[in-house]
């Protein structure tokens, strides 16, 4: 499907749109729902994480309610297996055993959201499932293929519990678009809002008041496409995203220098193509919210942090202060690297 300026026009208004109705549900995080916009109309999975009780589920929730399409949704659990996601067995009615569809494959090709809530409560082979199911958007079972034309998956884990957790593996973060640290409110007059406006205390309520399916969601992958083509990258710009990508690497070469880690010693393996593909999708879609058929390099450093930090690959002897460390070294790279 071709869309010409106007209709991508309004298509951009609608996604203005969602963005400020979902801040009806969520508040203090626009920076999160920005990135999750850019997300949806860039046809990314998303993985939030942060602390417990900071409105990662709601978040998630409100947006998939205002996008609309099929829902399915599982909670991570230690005793998840992958056949959970398929189908489940249970004694009808009638007493006898019967099979029915999972939460992946019950609604068919019109699946549009798949909400896995604490992701990292289940075992890497639920993991391994879902990567295939994100990958290529279809499934095999019951003797046929399903295949997920309009599916996103939104995912979060806290960060704070360890016990009955299992580490989300390189290649299963690779999948995700964006990862995207959610923090309780920093201003004062959201933190009171919180704790004393009765409407943020019942959560189904708060999204029910949303208006439910907003977009026709099975135009969403035409559009996505129309602003790739349509958002174009200047060679300057082009050079610029490449010594990002090699900097990632070898951050030494670039001169970033850490007080943490020996730079010249730090990488296990920079950012994949994949990741740095979706980087640029990313980027040239934060161009069009902001009303630019042009990529800038602001753009680039807009999406920079979300959509590579988690795929990077630290010397093992670094890993367990990743944190502070990834955080350093992506605005080292962000400050050496010369922007056009």
């Amino acid at each position: 499907m071709e869309l010409n300026d106007a209709q991508l026009s309004d298509w951009r208004e609608r996604a203005l749109q969602l963005e400020s109705l979902a801040a009806r549900a969520v508040i203090g995080q626009q920076r999160a729902l920005r990135l999750i916009t850019m997300a949806v109309f860039a046809r990314g999975h998303v993985l939030l994480q942060g602390d417990v009780g900071v409105g990662k589920t709601t978040l998630l929730r409100s947006v998939a309610h205002l996008i609309g399409g099929a829902f399915g949704r599982t909670e991570g659990t230690i005793d998840l297996m992958p056949n959970d996601l398929v189908y489940h067995t249970h004694i009808s009615s009638e007493g006898r055993p019967q099979v029915d569809p999972g939460p992946l494959t019950q609604h068919g090709d019109e699946l549009a959201i798949f909400f896995f809530n604490e992701i990292n409560r289940a075992r890497p082979q639920v993991h391994a499932l879902l990567l295939r199911v994100m990958a290529e958007r279809s499934l095999t079972a019951f003797n046929r293929e399903f295949r997920f034309p309009h599916l996103l998956v939104f995912a979060d884990r806290n960060r704070v519990e360890r016990e009955e957790t299992f580490e989300i593996s390189s290649a299963a973060r690779d999948r995700f678009m964006m990862e995207i640290t959610i923090d309780a409110p920093a201003s004062d007059e959201d933190r009171r809002a919180l704790m004393f406006d009765p409407r943020f205390h019942d959560t189904d309520a708060l999204i029910d008041e949303l208006p439910a399916g907003m977009l026709p969601y099975r135009e969403l992958p035409a559009v996505a496409a129309a602003v790739q083509r349509g958002v174009q990258a200047s060679e300057a710009l082009r050079d610029y995203a490449l010594h990002l990508w090699r900097a990632t690497a070898a951050p030494a070469d670039y001169g970033v220098a850490l007080d943490e880690a020996d730079t010249a010693d730090l990488m296990l393996a920079g950012a994949s193509p994949r990741g740095m593909s979706l980087m640029l999708r990313a980027a040239r879609t934060a161009a069009w919210l902001d009303g630019r058929s042009y990529a800038t390099p602001e753009d680039l450093r807009s999406v920079f942090y979300e959509t590579i930090a988690h795929r990077l690959c630290l010397q093992p002897v670094y890993e367990l202060r990743r944190t502070e460390i990834i955080a350093a070294l992506m605005e080292g790279i962000v400050s050496k690297v010369a922007a056009p």
